[in-house]
């Protein structure tokens, strides 16, 4: 049975300073890298001869407006079948510059979720065969996951604040 300290350990004798920030809330195994290893840190753990990492579960983004210099991060969320061992890695993105590579060329099932973050988020995903709105107008100028925008749209007059207990 693999456990999280194995393979942190693996992974920072393989990629050394490129990755950090190393925890296990809920004991799944959580990390960092920079955008220019990620692809390379998920191709290493898909062909490792015992992980095996062949899942792609998830890929979304948080929007952290408060941290300077870090306010985007890129959540990968993967599982191995063989060893049922999942981790999540994280990349931080500055707001000027939230482009990252895309992962299709590993998983292609990364496509739509690729094409969701960027839809909810703007994230960027370069090298993506077709990065447009999934879930959105085409028309939108906005991503509305990014917190500068309010919960509730203040110009739908379908909303009748009676019926929702207000």
């Amino acid at each position: 049975m693999l456990t999280n300290e194995e393979v942190a350990q693996t992974i920072i004798n393989q990629f050394g300073e490129t990755v950090s920030d190393f925890d296990d809330p809920y004991d799944l195994l959580t990390f960092s890298t920079d955008r220019d290893h990620i692809v390379s840190v998920i191709s290493y753990l898909k062909e490792h001869p015992v992980y095996k990492v062949g899942f792609l579960t998830d890929i979304t983004a948080v929007h952290y407006p408060d941290s300077t210099g870090k306010e985007f991060c890129v959540v990968y969320h993967l599982h191995s079948l063989t060893n049922n061992f999942r981790l999540r890695i994280k990349v931080y993105l500055q707001a000027d510059d939230v482009h990252v590579p895309t992962v299709i060329p590993l998983f292609a099932g990364a496509n739509w979720m690729e094409r969701e973050t960027f839809d909810l988020f703007g994230i960027i995903f370069d090298g993506h065969p077709d990065l447009r709105r999934i879930l959105n107008m085409e028309e939108m100028d906005y991503h509305p996951m990014l917190k500068q925008f309010p919960l509730e749209d203040d110009t739908r007059k379908d909303k009748i604040d009676a019926l929702f207990g207000r």
